[in-house]
């Protein structure tokens, strides 16, 4: 493992071998859900009723959509098909589609999506700024993308955190969970060394997203837990 977490062709694998408790450890913390909602609010304020869920996961990002935006149609993505498998094996609505595919090039996904909500993805990819400019591909003009990440960089505070929280309770919980830490340690590295808000910002604006703007989260996640969010020209 690189200082800077997993190298990127390493990580569905990790996600496929944590995925059978990733739920149950997620919802160990008092706000994992709380803030999904809270950055597809955000994302959906304009409305939206075709919306691309880039990576998944075990489905939690898409029960957020669909908490604000119960009609909408949402096609969801994921490269762990472990993950994805634990996604498909809950109750959806006919509206939600899961397709096996990297963000990177994603297979038999057409746009335009009039909302894209990226959660904990864009610290995960090898190059982030290609990834941006195939998102804004997706998006119809006046359509908004959704950051919903981690981000330290920018905080002595957030980073004291993060690692306190990571050291005590994260990892350690995750190797008792699985009997591997892997994905654990790849969780505080990737965050450590992933973009300031600033940054980031600057990020989606090189990718050509406009009126780029920002949210933190309420709780133990503030500061540490962001929105970013950009609409395509």
């Amino acid at each position: 493992m690189k200082g800077n977490g997993l190298p990127r062709a390493e990580v569905p694998a990790a996600f496929d071998a944590g995925a059978a408790a990733y739920d149950r450890l997620v919802g160990l913390n008092p706000g994992y859900h709380r803030d999904l909602r809270l950055s597809a609010r955000r994302l959906l304020t304009g409305g939206g009723m075709r919306i691309l869920d880039a990576g998944c996961g075990t489905g939690a990002s898409t029960a957020a959509l669909l908490t604000v935006a119960p009609d909408a149609q949402v096609t969801a993505i994921d490269a762990s098909g472990a993950m994805l498998a634990r996604a498909r094996a809950k109750s959806w609505p006919s509206t939600v589609e899961f397709r096996h595919t990297p963000v990177e090039e994603p297979a038999g996904v057409a746009g335009p999506f009039d909302a894209i909500l990226a959660a904990y993805l864009l610290r995960n990819v090898d190059d982030p700024d290609a990834t941006l400019r195939t998102l804004r591909g997706l998006l119809r003009p006046g359509g908004t993308l959704a950051l919903h990440e981690y981000s330290v960089r920018d905080s002595r505070r957030a980073r004291w955190v993060w690692n306190a929280v990571c050291g005590a309770i994260v990892i350690p919980l995750g190797r008792v969970t699985t009997g591997d830490a892997t994905l654990y340690r790849h969780l505080r590295r990737s965050v450590l060394a992933f973009d300031g808000v600033a940054d980031l910002c600057d990020r989606l604006s090189r990718a050509g997203f406009t009126d780029v703007r920002t949210g933190t989260m309420p709780g133990w996640s503030r500061g540490i837990v962001h929105t970013v969010l950009g609409t395509a020209p």
